[in-house]
């Protein structure tokens, strides 16, 4: 086959369910020889992560993470406001996250985090040149530490049971690409 005929026409949206967080919708649409049918998709913000780079090492977040019921070591990211454009989210993270500003901030990818399910994106950045505040912003439900580890243990532990995240490791084979570490 040929790549347009393996494309899809959505026919139609319902919504289903709305939370602060994600709208779970129905999408009814068409498919190759006229097949049809009803598929969910998770309608959320984008959001970004931000690798902050120093020297040899990574300033990474510590935070508790519900769908893991653990603590998880990751990079600074979060939502991305509306209105706001990424690398304008990416600087606010990082600053809210860690008291951290980028001198250079540099774009690694854009991604989905699950195309099967998901209609959001997640932009990637490197963050170097850093200065510091020394005074984190959180959101009133957000709690985190912070903490400089070495390049070389994240890339040891990301995968690992205190490093649980999968976009986290996205992000680092991005990094590792451009940047050849």
């Amino acid at each position: 086959m040929e790549d347009k005929d393996l494309l899809w026409q959505e026919e139609s949206r319902t919504e289903l369910y709305k939370t602060p967080v994600f709208t779970v919708t129905s999408r009814h649409s068409r498919g190759p020889k006229g097949i049809e049918g009803d598929y969910i998709v998770n309608e959320a913000h984008d959001w970004v992560i931000v690798i902050p780079v120093l020297n040899d090492d990574f300033l990474m977040v510590k935070q508790w993470r519900h769908g893991e019921k653990a603590l998880s070591i990751e990079f600074p990211g979060g939502v991305i406001d509306n209105g706001e454009s990424a690398d304008v989210g990416a600087r606010r993270e990082l600053k809210e996250e860690t008291g951290a500003t980028a001198g250079k901030l540099t774009l690694l990818g854009k991604m989905n985090p699950n195309p099967a399910l998901f209609a959001n994106h997640v932009y990637v950045f490197c963050a170097e040149n850093l200065s510091f505040s020394g005074k984190q912003n959180l959101d009133s439900d957000e709690y985190l530490n912070y903490m400089q580890m070495p390049q070389s243990e994240v890339f040891k532990i990301m995968g690992s049971k205190s490093c649980p995240h999968a976009l986290m490791a996205a992000a680092l084979c991005l990094y590792r690409e451009q940047y050849g570490k």
